[in-house]
């Protein structure tokens, strides 16, 4: 018998509100009016030829979807704790400085899960060869980032 791998989910407090959010819209919002919609297609009698009831269809099927995947990872969470502050090492809810080597140039991420990862908003997902090569480390640690084009940074606080 195999197992099954099960995916967690890494997210802020503020990211689980917003999945949470999302998922009670679509059950009592977007699934109902669906359903609506649905009803007002079948009414409009041969279903073999409804454009309405076919894009209608394609919608619940989209929204069930979305649904489910979101059921998965509200039931397979692990919540970042962005509190504590202080690590020694960069961790998944550190905030991080780092220096990129070969442009001298600083930046600052906090790295939370690929949920709510946004790179222009300085959250870095988890996931990202960068973010892969400086967990662990410390402050004053070179690291080298095996991305398509490798670099190496340099860290410079953690938060």
């Amino acid at each position: 018998m195999s197992e099954e791998k099960v995916y967690v989910t890494y997210v802020t407090e503020e990211g689980l509100k917003k999945l949470q959010d999302e998922y009670d819209h679509l059950i009592h919002v977007e699934r109902e009016e669906n359903l609506k919609e649905l009803k007002e297609a079948r009414a409009l009698g041969d279903l073999s030829e409804n454009a309405d009831y076919d894009a209608a269809r394609e919608r619940q099927a989209q929204i069930q979807a979305r649904i489910n995947e979101l059921e998965a990872m509200l039931d397979h969470y692990e919540l970042i704790d962005t509190s504590k502050g202080g690590s020694k090492t960069v961790r998944i809810g550190s905030t991080v400085t780092i220096e990129f080597l070969d442009i001298h140039q600083e930046e600052t991420y906090t790295i939370v899960g690929s949920t709510e990862a946004d790179p222009l908003n300085g959250k870095l997902s988890n996931e990202t060869p960068l973010a892969q090569a400086i967990l662990d480390h410390k402050i004053g640690d070179t690291v080298s980032v095996q991305a398509k084009t490798p670099y190496d940074v340099i860290i410079i606080t953690i938060k």
